[in-house]
């Protein structure tokens, strides 16, 4: 049988489990550079599942192209400020649309996925349930359009964000502040969930970018990427 035939996709889904479960707590550090081989060799899998989760990574944002291969996606302190800017305009109409278009049964499905988060943490569970928070979230909206732009937003400083959230006291509060957030959305109070969600969204941006600096040398310069100017 093919590696690229559906009986052979589980594998492909393992092997991205597994780089991304790497990636995300920085057992592939940022800037470090790879190649198909290498990775074969290092997950004990062939060329085209490989290939495959290569792809997949790189749609999230967590791995690039390099001049002789692929390279670990350095941090872009540049790029998650203009992230965060986005996402507070896109998120704050998506749940104004959430608290006017929300049903009991999705709430209920959300905040599963909160406690699933705190209670089961390993970085392909916590990678998840916070990508799935957010973009179910912006999915009670109704717009497809901006479940997406969340997605991709959300996709882009999943990494960055492991830096707090392995701190088990970040968890906890990220935990509270996403359950504030349904709970405002299932009152339908339109102004304070679209304050809740920025006040979320900045205070995540505060603390990844201090847990960024505070990295800098364990990562050296190839771990970030060069600022504008």
């Amino acid at each position: 049988m093919a590696e690229n035939e559906p009986g052979n996709e589980p594998l492909a889904i393992r092997a991205l489990s597994r780089m991304r479960g790497d990636i995300l707590s920085l057992q592939l550090a940022p800037g470090e550079v790879t190649s198909e081989r290498a990775l074969e060799q290092l997950y004990g899998v062939s060329r085209t599942p490989i290939r495959e989760a290569l792809k997949a990574l790189i749609g999230e944002g967590l791995v690039v192209r390099a001049e002789r291969g692929y390279a670990i996606a350095p941090f872009d302190l540049d790029q998650l400020e203009e992230i965060f800017e986005y996402r507070e305009v896109v998120e704050d109409a998506a749940v104004r649309l959430a608290c006017q278009r929300r049903t009991e049964d999705e709430l209920d499905a959300i905040n599963a996925t909160i406690d699933r988060g705190l209670s089961e943490f390993t970085p392909d569970s916590w990678f998840e349930a916070g990508l799935d928070f957010h973009v179910q979230l912006a999915a009670l909206s109704g717009n497809r359009f901006l479940r997406e732009g969340v997605q991709d937003a959300v996709n882009r400083t999943i990494r960055a964000r492991w830096l707090v959230a392995s701190s088990e006291a970040s968890r906890i509060e990220a935990h509270r502040e996403h359950s504030e957030i349904i709970s405002l959305v299932r009152e339908r109070r339109e102004d304070d969930a679209a304050e809740a969600v920025r006040r979320h969204g900045r205070e995540v941006h505060r603390q990844i970018v201090e847990a960024l600096e505070a990295s800098r040398r364990l990562f050296g310069a190839r771990g970030f990427a060069s600022s504008k100017g």
